[in-house]
């Protein structure tokens, strides 16, 4: 089998080589591909769909005995995916059948995926992002004037002019204004979309994903307590409630004069030293509830 531009060839030899083209990825064509397959004949199931299943993949029960249709499929769809003599050619159309029973060569029109087949995993992100599917159009939409201060102004500016011949821009953008600021600020993330002509939507989504980003001012020093089991089991939680009364803030808050912030999280990876507080990268294992002040005040 060749594949040449968009057209597929499937050839023959003169003589019967024992192959068979199965037209149709539904219920059908899947059982006759296994039937066939299993009777130790190459088999090539070809479906004009981006993929196999057909209209029972869209049903939830099946007549007349109200089973479950993904219930049968699944167990046909693993086999014939693991099954050594089934193609499956997808996204493919049968221009034309030339031959004799036996001796068929038979031409496919395949349509292009725009990615590599052998390198996709199924994750769908290609779908999520796709600038055809998800363009944003935006008619007669005024842009909204963003009040900065000419310092601000000053910083943004800089740090766009910096990174804006850069491939994949916005990250490091981002991490630069949130390690200038501590956080992003709402106005500059505003800035940052009108002048890089990048939706605002997509920042927020990316801002929002990682835990690194802060949409709400943090404080000078950020204070970590490792919730994890073996640190939980040692008394992290006590120490936790111990740092919230010492500071006057809840897990997740600032305290009002922007000194301190108070985080936990699931695990610093220092299990062997639990229970374990973590202070702008600076690591204290092996915690006692009485150590905290003295620690608190060496950064005040």
């Amino acid at each position: 089998m060749n594949n040449e531009n968009k057209n597929q060839k499937i050839k023959t030899n003169k003589s019967k080589i024992g192959s068979a083209l199965v037209v149709g990825g539904g219920i059908g064509g899947m059982q006759a591909a296994l039937d066939l397959a299993e009777s130790g004949i190459k088999v090539y199931l070809v479906e004009s769909k981006p993929c196999i299943g057909g209209i029972m993949s869209q049903l939830d029960k099946t007549f007349p005995t109200n089973d479950c249709s993904m219930c049968i499929m699944a167990p046909k769809l693993v086999e014939i995916g693991r099954h050594k003599d089934i193609e499956i050619i997808t996204l493919s159309d049968i221009e034309s059948i030339k031959g004799n029973p036996g001796n068929f060569n038979v031409t496919l029109k395949k349509k292009p995926r725009f990615i590599d087949e052998d390198k996709c995993t199924g994750c769908g992100l290609c779908v999520t992002n796709c600038p055809v599917r998800n363009k944003i159009y935006v008619d007669g939409v005024e842009k909204v004037k963003i009040k900065l201060e000419a310092d601000d102004l000053e910083r943004l500016t800089k740090i766009i002019n910096e990174y804006r011949e850069k491939e994949n821009l916005l990250m490091p953008i981002l991490q630069r204004i949130n390690l200038t600021y501590n956080y992003l600020p709402e106005n500059a993330l505003r800035y940052v979309s009108q002048k890089l002509d990048i939706p605002l939507s997509l920042i927020y989504r990316i801002a929002t994903f990682y835990n690194a980003f802060s949409l709400k001012p943090r404080g000078r020093h950020i204070i970590k307590i490792c919730l994890g089991t073996t640190c939980y089991v040692r008394g992290s939680q006590r120490i936790l409630n111990r740092l919230s009364g010492l500071l006057d803030v809840s897990d997740g808050e600032t305290t009002k004069d922007i000194r301190f912030t108070l985080e936990s999280v699931r695990c610093l990876g220092c299990c062997s030293i639990s229970p374990v507080m973590n202070i702008d990268g600076e690591t204290y294992g092996r915690l006692k509830l009485y150590e905290v002040p003295k620690i608190l005040q060496g950064y005040k």
